[in-house]
């Protein structure tokens, strides 16, 4: 990753509320709260929530009363204590940030820091076979339900991964508990897709680190939102890798199931289907309910051109669009997801990594050379609407009548028109993440970097 030293001095706002907890090697049982003095935040009544990765539960990415855009400029820009690879989340008037340093920050929509709750040693580089991030804190997006934030965090010696509810106004941790099961090695298991809540539960994925190493497979696990009672959890059957990596997350459709993207399986040509590159559609007990895999899945896997790089997009109640490592982007049936070779269309349109945003019958693609517009017919036919700068290739983000996208390499905010895919203004906001996306909350585009949070104004 870039260092941090590289980028400018950015302005560091002094903590009106700070504490710590340092997570024990092994926590069933959800311990009383970290002392941290309470802080409070005036609530927003009137403004739309953002509390998951890109704003609700299906990952629409659309905000619903986000101000008309002008010409955007940069608020503040406020160091953490850690890189930021997560997406920020807000409800309530705070705003949460999460740091690879295992920290969680919450703030006001003025950039005042509420609180800061760091949870203990994130994992560096020689602890674990392989990875690109270093060190290894909280990299999966948090999601808010009601007063409490959830999040999972890596933690050092041993590397273990922690479930956390924290507490939304003060950051006090309310409980925590390991999400590593046995029979694979934690060191190899990543947290980074997006946290859901769905039936009662927080969901939490699992794939690998950054040159699939190690004995991981994609697991999807389901943890009570009081933090009390055992854990459901699928595993893809196959003998390692197809993981569910990919940084929305479970996707949550009409009827409440979990649709999750998996990644390339150990089975090559001649083995058994294994559920590798696939959509998996998953009840919220955690069994499969079905499944969809390219015809050609098995040689896929071989060529590591798999499904798995992009959450699946829900347009309407009739069709999801999945993207993948490939340049095939396919159209599948909501409630019937087709089985193997079972879609309902198919085009060479681009490689897809990240997460969607859905206006109507518009799915806005991270492709990899350029965020593409592409419209589904009635039919489930795919039509590319257009196709904006190759730079400009972050998950994007829709509000105040501008598609918002980030060039990574540049460290710039894009406001795109969702018409034409042209670029009506730009701002600088500092160098982040190849996955990073924005959030939309009560008038700013929220923004994680490599040096912490940028506030916008469009």
């Amino acid at each position: 990753m870039r260092r941090r030293a590289l980028l400018p001095l950015l302005v560091l706002l002094a903590a009106s509320c700070s504490g710590s907890y340092e997570a024990g090697p092994s926590s069933p049982a959800p311990p009383s709260p970290a002392t941290s003095s309470a802080a409070s935040s005036p609530g927003s009544a009137n403004v739309a929530d953002w509390p998951t990765y890109h704003g609700d539960a299906a990952r629409s990415g659309r905000s619903t009363d986000f101000p008309s855009a002008g010409q955007p400029h940069l608020l503040k820009s406020i160091q953490l204590d850690g890189a930021v690879y997560a997406s920020p989340v807000a409800a309530s008037g705070v705003i949460v940030a999460a740091t690879e340093n295992d920290s969680v920050y919450g703030f006001d929509t003025s950039g005042r820091q509420l609180w800061r709750m760091h949870l203990g040693e994130p994992s560096p580089a020689p602890e674990r076979p392989c990875g690109n991030i270093d060190p290894l804190g909280i990299t999966g997006t948090p999601v808010i339900s009601g007063d409490s934030v959830y999040l999972v965090a890596e933690f050092a010696r041993p590397v273990r991964h922690e479930l956390f509810a924290l507490d939304l106004r003060s950051g006090n941790v309310r409980w925590h508990r390991s999400v590593d099961l046995p029979g694979r090695d934690a060191t190899a298991m990543q947290q980074r897709g997006a946290l859901s809540v769905a039936g009662g539960r927080v969901w939490v994925t699992f794939g690998g680190l950054a040159g699939d190493c190690g004995d991981y497979v994609g697991r999807l696990i389901g943890a009570p939102l009081d933090g009390a009672g055992s854990l459901v959890h699928y595993d893809v059957p196959t003998a390692r890798e197809a993981g569910m990596w990919t940084p929305p997350g479970p996707v949550v459709d009409a009827a409440g199931h979990l649709l999750v993207a998996t990644g390339n399986g150990a089975s090559v040509p001649g083995d058994a289907y294994d559920h590798s590159d696939s959509v998996l559609e998953l009840d919220t007990a955690a069994r499969l309910i079905d499944s969809y895999s390219p015809a050609a899945w098995a040689r896929e896997n071989a060529g590591d051109v798999d499904l798995g790089s992009v959450g699946p997009a829900l347009v309407g109640d009739r069709w999801i669009v999945q993207g993948g490592k490939s340049s095939t982007v396919r159209v599948l049936r909501q409630g019937h997801l087709g089985g193997i070779g079972g879609e309902v269309s198919a085009q060479d349109i681009c490689r897809v990594f990240g997460g969607t945003a859905v206006d109507g019958d518009v799915v806005y693609l991270p492709c990899t050379d350029g965020v593409r517009a592409v419209s589904v017919d009635e039919s489930g036919g795919l039509h590319v609407q257009w196709h904006a700068a190759s730079s400009i290739a972050g998950s994007p983000v829709i509000g105040g009548g501008r598609v918002w996208a980030l060039d990574q390499e540049a460290g710039v905010l894009q406001a795109l028109n969702p018409a034409t895919g042209r670029s009506s203004g730009q701002v600088q906001v500092g160098v982040t993440s190849r996955f990073a996306t924005p959030a939309l909350y009560a008038g700013l585009v929220l923004v994680p970097t490599f040096a912490g949070l940028a506030f916008v104004r469009p």
